[in-house]
């Protein structure tokens, strides 16, 4: 009997030790950097970017200047840490947004979906609002965009869909999606068969010799593919495309 709880307590001795090695990587997060692998050009160091407490942390990127002309939120990918889209809030803070990131628990925006509901009571001020999201992300910026129509003056996708349920195909606003052309996370099919939930207008558009982990600066990615073009050429397609609809739409 002794011998039989003695295996007992070292099975769960094993399985609790084997919980919580699984368990770090997502309740332990890296640090949350400000201007870290950032700075594309000259003017994208000039935005201001601060980390602010907004129902929870949010990376808040101003234009050098002002408080900017449209508030940009963007839920960043499943496991990506928020500074690692700080690149797009520098360059668009040329163009006079005003992006913030939130931090989610573990990273993982399916654990606070409607964290914008803070964010656009706090920053809106009046302003036009743009919701995006990348991957997981932008599933979460769809589904909250389904029931915040109104609030909202477009949305944009980034290698990401709206789950299934989620309908937008009645909104005012057109939406962009944005596909990499050799990304291996985000299912193509599901993507493009996504467009069915959007509004009429809404568009796909690709972004040539890209991968998955080029919409954020935060390396390499696990079963991506792999880009034909070199990364910065990538990030200036994203930005040229993103800069044309808010053109658009605001």
């Amino acid at each position: 009997m002794k011998r039989v709880r003695k295996v007992l307590l070292l099975l769960v001795v094993g399985l609790f030790g084997y919980l919580i090695a699984w368990a770090q990587p997502y309740v332990i997060r890296p640090p949350l950097v400000v201007g870290q692998d950032a700075v594309s050009d000259a003017a994208s160091g000039q935005a201001r970017v601060s980390l602010e407490d907004v129902g929870g942390r949010t990376l808040s990127i101003r234009p050098p200047a002002s408080e900017g002309t449209v508030l940009l939120v963007l839920y960043p990918g499943g496991l990506v840490r928020p500074q690692a889209y700080e690149w797009l809030g520098r360059a668009l803070a040329e163009d006079g947004v005003q992006t913030v990131i939130p931090e989610f628990f573990a990273d993982l925006a399916v654990t606070g979906k409607d964290r914008a509901d803070a964010l656009i009571a706090h920053y809106a001020a009046g302003r036009p609002v743009l919701l995006a999201g990348h991957s997981l992300g932008g599933a979460m910026a769809a589904d909250y965009a389904s029931r915040h129509a109104d609030q909202l003056s477009g949305l944009i996708l980034l290698a990401a869909y709206p789950a299934s349920g989620v309908e937008l195909t009645t909104t005012r606003f057109a939406t962009l999606s944005l596909w990499a052309e050799h990304d291996q996370v985000a299912n193509s099919a599901a993507v493009r068969a996504g467009m069915a939930q959007l509004s009429p207008s809404s568009r796909l558009e690709e972004i040539k010799g890209a991968v998955h982990a080029f919409f954020g600066r935060y390396g390499p990615q696990q079963g991506d593919g792999v880009p034909t073009v070199e990364r910065a050429e990538a990030e200036q397609a994203i930005l040229e495309r993103i800069r044309s609809y808010l053109r658009e739409v605001t």
